[in-house]
């Protein structure tokens, strides 16, 4: 397991100046992507997908819902009828072949009856039986799977960092994580637990297997399968699932490895008559995507992507990049060698919303109350959802319809939360209620898009930061109000007394972490007059970022960066601690700890220098911030933003190997996720 060298941490100016978010895109400049050009889809032309239940293969002895649900590779409608049909991947039963979709059919559990789901890996020619390859450019550069076990620094392993340049297209890791769930450590779907297909062609010395692969005691040993248990002793809540293979975890959700598992019932969730039921509940999720002419879905394939630096008759590209002589090694290299990864984005920004596996849809809603449950399943997009109607493209726009928010990543608020837009980070899931009972029939309301198409730093919309595109990514679905056909039952929400919520016990340990990020050692830059970016031996302008990372803030206040084969740092007990993370970088991060539903204790400014950068040692300064109403119940995913520090109060109590990382999934991918270990029982 080998350490990064001895990159630099990356400064907010210096990636404030290597990225686009300085520079805001013209309106009339759809964000890059792929050879479609998204002006050119037409708009709420499909209806919105209501995703079914997925239908479960038996009830095991003891009251257990038993699944069998494979990943499989199909085309879908998900461009408007007319437009070429997509490639991608998704779950289904295996018991019940047309219920493979993008997004998957939802899990429907109850609070304290176990779930059991043979995760299969079917990612192969169903003709042939040979494996599939990937549908995108996968970077073995990174700190990734590896089944070919050809490791940089000449180890035969899995799970390591790869010496070859070009993409992956050998069989295909997957390993299913249930976002949110309270879990033993053998099914939380650990990055190093992933399986490959049982495919007929897999190449001679390859691992079938990553090196924490894991299942529940006295599983069968199938091939290309893995089987896990999920407690589901936990509050009514919204959790997902996907996959969460090691350095590959973008390529493959970007495909869509995506599923709602809702948890209801026990004593935290609401009567059923006291909310919108039925097809007046709805799950929605939320990416943006990129496609090719074809109806592919597009993908970075050449770290230039980011930089700006494959337009066409720009005559630079990436250092690396299919060029030989110029290879990659990490950390500090010589003799013209690039520390930078040839295929990886630091993040990735696409020009379309997709929402339930359609381009721009709209819904039909009867002039009542629905209840929706978000989730955004982006890489890197933080959202800023608002209600309006007219012009969807008008910006400032006016305010239609409130979001009565309910409920959060892990379950009821304590109480109703008013609130006229949604920032939701990625992996966050917000459960609202919007009341559609004072609308006119036939008025067209429209969910729109503020958030940037750029890294999200805080702030405010079109003062902080430029609006997302209003002709593309600023527009995300249509809802048409209709006639009511049965009568709403439900409570108005701002009446409703949601569940009380325990306090967690006093922590025990205050825990002191960091969040960083890095500049190339070896591949440097100058800017030219017209803003755009090209390598420069001579010049002393280091290019970045090349990786994120966590890590520790040691007792004198100094950020101490860590990678993901360091040894294990964060080794709680069982019990509660606080963990302060402290955010050096110039992005915000959305950072998810696995296990877990924590409590957002506050949140703190750190002292800058006259440049604004966050000086080390740290130091909080001011009063703490208190958490925002829509923070105020449990979470497993927290917003860290630039120059300040995040308190959480997090509770442990399953012991075993577990991750925390950035959801950003292309910052996850390279470096920043840790494991950690509860109880000191860890493999």
């Amino acid at each position: 397991m080998e350490k990064m060298g001895t990159s630099r941490l990356l400064t907010a100016a210096v990636f404030s100046a290597l990225t686009f978010s300085s520079t805001p895109l013209a309106w009339a400049d759809p964000v890059p992507g792929g050879s479609l050009d998204p002006t050119t889809i037409p708009k709420y032309r499909s209806p919105l997908t209501i995703l079914p239940a997925m239908p479960k293969t038996d009830v095991l002895k003891g009251g257990v819902d038993y699944y069998e649900i494979a990943v499989r590779q199909f085309r879908q409608q998900v461009l408007p009828a007319g437009m070429p049909a997509t490639t991608v991947w998704g779950y289904g039963s295996v018991n019940h072949p047309g219920t493979f979709s993008y997004p998957a059919a939802s899990i429907e559990a109850e609070a304290d009856r176990p779930v059991r789901v043979k995760w299969t890996n079917d990612l192969k020619d169903p003709k042939t039986g040979k494996f599939l390859p990937h549908i995108f450019p996968v970077d073995q550069t990174l700190h990734w799977a590896n089944p070919p076990r050809d490791c940089i620094d000449g180890s035969h392993q899995t799970d390591c960092r790869g010496k070859s340049q070009a993409a992956y297209t050998g069989p295909v890791p997957i390993v299913t994580h249930l976002h949110g769930a309270h879990v033993n450590p053998d099914s939380d779907g650990y990055p190093e637990a992933w399986y490959l297909p049982n495919a007929s062609n897999i190449p001679a010395g390859y691992a079938r297997r990553g090196s924490k692969f894991d299942q529940i005691p006295g599983a069968p040993n199938a091939p290309g399968a893995a089987l896990f248990q999920y407690r589901n002793d936990q509050r009514a809540t919204t959790l997902w699932f996907h996959d969460h293979s090691l350095g590959m975890t973008r390529a493959n959700v970007q495909t869509g490895l995506t599923g709602f598992y809702l948890i209801r019932g026990g004593d935290d969730d609401l009567p059923a008559d006291s909310l919108p039921r039925s097809r007046h509940e709805i799950s929605i999720v939320i990416q943006d995507r990129s496609f090719n002419a074809n109806g592919s879905i597009f993908f970075p394939g050449n770290r230039a992507f980011f930089e700006g630096l494959n337009k066409p008759g720009a005559p630079e590209q990436f250092p690396g990049a299919g060029v030989l002589d110029i290879p990659f090694i990490p950390g500090r290299a010589k003799g013209g060698r690039s520390d930078v990864s040839p295929i990886w984005n630091p993040e990735f920004f696409a020009n379309t919303m997709v929402v339930n596996g359609k381009t721009w849809p709209f819904l039909e809603v009867e002039k009542m109350r629905y209840r929706f449950r978000f989730l955004n399943a982006s890489d890197s997009r933080f959202l800023i959802l608002r209600m309006v109607t007219g012009d969807p493209s008008a910006r400032p726009a006016a305010l239609a319809l409130p979001f009565w928010q309910i409920g959060s990543d892990g379950g009821f608020l304590p109480a109703p939360v008013r609130q006229e837009t949604l920032l939701i980070a990625l992996a966050e899931r917000f459960d609202v209620i919007v009341d559609f009972s004072h609308i006119p029939v036939g008025t067209e309301v429209f969910l729109i898009n503020e958030g940037p198409d750029e890294p999200f730093g805080g702030g405010v919309a079109g003062v902080d930061f430029p609006f997302a595109d209003p002709a593309t990514t600023g527009q995300v679905m249509k809802f048409k109000v209709v006639a009511r056909h049965s009568p709403d039952t439900s409570i108005p929400p701002e009446a409703l007394l949601l569940p009380r919520l325990e306090n967690l016990a006093p922590a025990s340990k205050v825990r002191k972490l960091g969040i960083n990020e890095f500049e190339s050692q070896t591949v440097f830059v100058t800017t030219k007059p017209d803003g755009s970016v090209v390598f420069d031996p001579r010049s002393s302008t280091p290019f970045g970022p090349t990786s994120a990372s966590l890590g520790t803030v040691n007792a004198g206040g100094f950020s101490v960066p860590n990678m993901w084969g360091d040894p294990t740092t964060e080794n709680p007990g069982l019990g509660t601690e606080i963990w302060e993370i402290y955010n050096f970088t110039a992005d915000a991060h959305p950072i998810h700890v696995h296990q877990t539903q924590f409590q957002v204790v506050n949140r703190q400014r750190l002292a800058t220098d006259a440049e604004g950068i966050t000086t080390q040692p740290a130091t909080p300064v001011g009063s703490p911030i208190p958490p925002e109403a829509s923070e105020s119940g449990r979470k497993d995913t927290v917003i860290v933003y630039p120059g300040q520090l995040a308190r959480i109060k997090v509770f442990f109590d399953i012991p075993g190997l577990y991750v925390w990382h950035c959801h950003i999934l292309s910052h996850e991918d390279n470096e920043m996720m840790r494991p950690f270990c509860v109880g000191g029982r860890c493999r």
